[in-house]
């Protein structure tokens, strides 16, 4: 999913988009009211954000093919990101009083253990400085703004500016617990976390000990 914000303009297209058949231009241009400018720029930032999908039409006939919209999984993500951080707090608050915070642990284990599965199979480096600097690699692919601080003195950290799973964030942290612990496994050190942006901070920051 991309980092890209959708602005007041594209959430009103991006809404009329949502649980309909795929919308022309034209179509959309009768809703919103606005020139045919304004809706072609909104779209083309909503296409490159990952908001919205276009896929060519071609009509029956001698008719010019034409460009139709859907609004795509991730700007269902944003729309409804508020109901995210409600229930992924009650999620591990149940967890908690059913099962107990050791049952809590193992899931955080057995989360982290499986995002990193994900990464180390795209990760061919033995070297954790060099693993961290594929894993970076990887993580700004996928739309992530994440960087590799090297520093003289042989410190090694990963800062992200943005937080893939700020949404599913709890009041005990443990989505930030299985960050860390995904982040040690994949580079094969252990991290310590000296930042978080929960805390306020700009970015999250791991420094590899």
């Amino acid at each position: 999913m991309s980092n890209a914000i959708i602005t007041a303009a594209g959430l009103r297209i991006v809404k009329l988009l949502v649980g309909r058949p795929p919308q022309s231009i034209t179509g959309l241009l009768e809703a919103v009211g606005v020139t045919r400018t304004a809706v072609t720029e909104q779209l083309n930032e909503l296409v490159a954000g990952g908001f919205v999908e276009r896929q060519m039409q071609r009509l029956s006939g001698r008719g010019r093919p034409r460009f139709m919209y859907r609004a795509t999984d991730a700007a269902l993500v944003l729309l409804f990101a508020d109901r995210q951080r409600l229930l992924v707090p009650l999620i591990w608050q149940s967890i908690d009083e059913l099962a107990g915070g050791e049952m809590v642990k193992k899931i955080v284990n057995r989360v982290s253990r499986a995002l990193a599965e994900h990464y180390d199979r795209q990760i061919t480096a033995k070297r954790p400085r060099d693993r961290l600097r594929q894993f970076v690699r990887l993580l700004n692919e996928e739309g992530n703004m994440v960087e590799m601080i090297d520093g003289d003195d042989g410190r090694l950290e990963l800062d992200k500016s943005s937080c893939s799973y700020l949404s599913a964030a709890d009041p005990a942290r443990n989505v930030c617990q299985i960050d860390q612990e995904m982040i040690a496994s994949v580079i094969g050190r252990p991290v310590r976390r000296n930042s978080c942006r929960h805390d306020g901070a700009p970015s999250c920051t791991f420094e590899i000990v």
